[in-house]
């Protein structure tokens, strides 16, 4: 797993369903990793866009991991 600023893994979106409201990152090394439209940080509509770089913090899931506290990458 390739980290970022302050620890932060990194990453790019796979896909993300606005109206499901998850999707998921694919990692450097190939992983996928769950994302919930509340672990993504930032107010109002909270999605992201296929392809986009984005920077988070990993944790356990009801499933599994899944990426918490997502940013948009610099």
């Amino acid at each position: 797993m390739q980290r970022g600023v302050e620890g932060l893994a990194k990453g790019s979106v796979k896909w993300f369903d606005t109206k499901k409201g998850y999707g998921f990152i694919k990692q450097p090394d190939g992983e996928d990793i769950f994302v919930h439209y509340s672990g993504i940080d930032g107010d109002g509509f909270r999605s992201l866009r296929a392809g986009e770089p984005v920077e988070f913090e990993i944790s356990d899931g009801p499933k599994g991991p899944q990426a918490t506290h997502v940013v948009r990458a610099p």
